[in-house]
């Protein structure tokens, strides 16, 4: 199966498993690993997101945070914030795997 556009968390509880994926768009392929981040500040992201520089450097480029819905349930944003790349993680459909989570697209970028 060739997927784009999801990560692959180390574990199904998500707000400490470490992730690798890919965001794929119609300029760039872009390969990122998620890991954990602790904080005080309730407005903290739960995750730092990195992508590879040029040269091979880690960069950090974004953040995911978690969110409750309107009925109180949990559902897990992401942000790169030099992309203006905004979306949701959620599961494929016909998907079980509650470590592989698709990253879903919510807001169009200029």
């Amino acid at each position: 199966m060739n997927i784009t556009n999801y990560i692959q968390f180390d574990g199904d509880n998500l707000d400490t498993a470490k992730g690798a994926g890919l965001i794929s768009t119609i300029d760039r392929d872009m390969d990122i690993k998620v890991v954990p981040f602790e904080s005080d500040n309730e407005k903290a992201p739960t995750h730092r997101v990195y992508a590879k520089s040029p040269r091979g450097h880690d960069i950090e480029v974004g953040g995911i945070w978690k969110k409750e819905n309107q009925d109180g349930k949990p559902y897990y944003t992401l942000s790169i914030r030099k992309l203006r790349y905004n979306a949701n993680l959620g599961r494929f459909p016909g998907q079980d795997d509650a470590s592989l989570q698709a990253i879903i697209e919510w807001e169009p970028r200029d």
